[in-house]
């Protein structure tokens, strides 16, 4: 067998294959990021309208990777959370008070956190980004796996990652099938100015069509206070809600929201998102793995999508440094097997979770609304029970691998 160009291969640059290029190419392996979009365009504002919840494990991984301090916008700490059920006075606060000296979490722009991985990529000795450039096949041999380019060339791994999102051409070349539906929601998200400073104060009201969250953000350099509107919708009323004028939709956001900000404004573009429940039948096949949304992608009801997929990618690389120190070969089926065991349990677990609060939530059932007042309630009078949540939404909790340990207990 011929020596392979790289250590691993990962397919797809975006959150998660940079971020696992940073993570095993700190492990000593040489790393390629195939991706078809060039990094320039991937961090510039206007790709993805998206923000993103960071958990206090996900920053501590960010942090160690250098990703943190090399982002240009800095993320918003979340302070408090408010959960409130849409109509009712009954409500659920968690408090900083009870978070401990840390952030219970933090509101990124993804354009921000993309800019800072390329940006942390760059120069980093052992790994090399590939982009604009497609795969066209990906053939998995004894020893190694190569990836032919559309433009002909080849590169040839000891291990193939696929982060190339729920769609993942990768998985569907693996023959890994999924299951998926849709929950026939559209997010609507976009970047809203308010008269009122938000204290770092993330609201959750949860409604009859789905969740509405105003996350968070900093303010801007006029100082306008800012959040994050993540706004689920039935599809059909989304897609009439993105059609409206900006005052027109201004309208509707007052009318949906309550006045804990003040006057509400629509700030740059909106953006719908389908939302759907995929999950890969399996998490490894033959010298390839599967990370993030191309093994799972869940409901953004709970902010854990891209906390999932970084849990995948430290234990990834946990994984690898483990078999380094023992001489075994990364692309291994017993090592990939390891990796697949210590991720599953987590990753079913996400799924019912948040699958079962969209489905508990979204309905008008008055009988099953009378149990969700009575559960928010009581998880608000109990404080050890409302500290275990919290320690959860965290990520502090668990077998957590290295790279998002607490340094004190590492």
């Amino acid at each position: 067998m011929s020596h392979p160009d790289c250590d691993v291969l990962i397919v797809g640059g975006g959150l998660s294959g940079m971020s696992a290029a940073l993570a095993l190419q700190a492990t000593g392996l040489s790393v390629t990021v195939i991706d078809p979009v060039p990094a320039e365009v991937q961090a510039a504002a206007g790709y993805d309208g998206r923000t993103t919840a960071i958990s206090q494990s996900s920053k501590r991984m960010l942090d160690r990777l250098g990703v943190w301090q090399a982002m240009p916008d800095p993320a918003c700490p979340i302070g408090d959370i408010r959960v409130q059920e849409g109509g009712s006075p009954l409500f659920l606060q968690f408090d900083r008070e009870d978070a401990g000296p840390e952030a219970m979490g933090f509101i990124a722009d993804n354009g921000s956190l993309k800019a800072g991985l390329y940006r942390q990529a760059a120069g980093k000795d052992g790994l090399t980004v590939l982009a604009p450039a497609s795969v066209a096949a990906l053939e998995s041999g004894t020893g190694s796996v190569t990836a032919t380019l559309e433009d002909g060339r080849q590169v040839t791994a000891r291990l193939a990652l696929a982060a190339d999102g729920r769609r993942s051409p990768t998985r569907r070349r693996a023959g890994i099938r999924a299951t998926e539906f849709s929950y026939g929601q559209t997010a609507i998200t976009c970047t809203v100015t308010h008269s009122r400073p938000h204290n770092y104060v993330a609201y959750e009201h949860f409604r009859p069509a789905g969740p509405f969250a105003m996350l968070p953000l900093m303010d801007a350099e006029d100082g306008s206070h800012r959040s994050c509107l993540v706004w689920s919708e039935r599809t059909a009323t989304a897609e009439a809600l993105l059609k409206l004028s900006d005052a027109e939709f201004d309208r509707e956001l007052s009318d949906a929201f309550d006045d804990s900000l003040g006057e509400l404004h629509v700030s740059g573009k909106r953006w719908g998102y389908p939302l759907g429940l995929i999950h890969a039948e399996r998490y490894i096949g033959q010298r390839l793995v599967l990370i993030g949304d191309a093994a799972h992608g869940i409901h953004p009801i709970a902010g854990q999508g891209f906390n999932l997929g970084l849990r995948d990618i430290a234990a990834l690389a946990d994984t690898i440094e483990d078999a380094l120190r023992l001489g075994l070969d990364i692309g291994s089926a017993p090592v990939l097997e390891k990796y697949q065991r210590w991720r599953r349990f987590d990753v079913m677990s996400m799924i019912a979770a948040t699958d079962g609060l969209n489905r508990l939530f979204s309905n008008n059932s008055a009988a099953v609304k009378l149990l969700r007042d009575a559960g928010l309630g009581l998880v608000q009078r109990i404080g050890p029970l409302k500290r275990a949540f919290m320690r959860g939404a965290m990520g502090t909790v668990g077998n957590l691998p290295r790279l998002m340990r607490d340094p004190a207990r590492r």
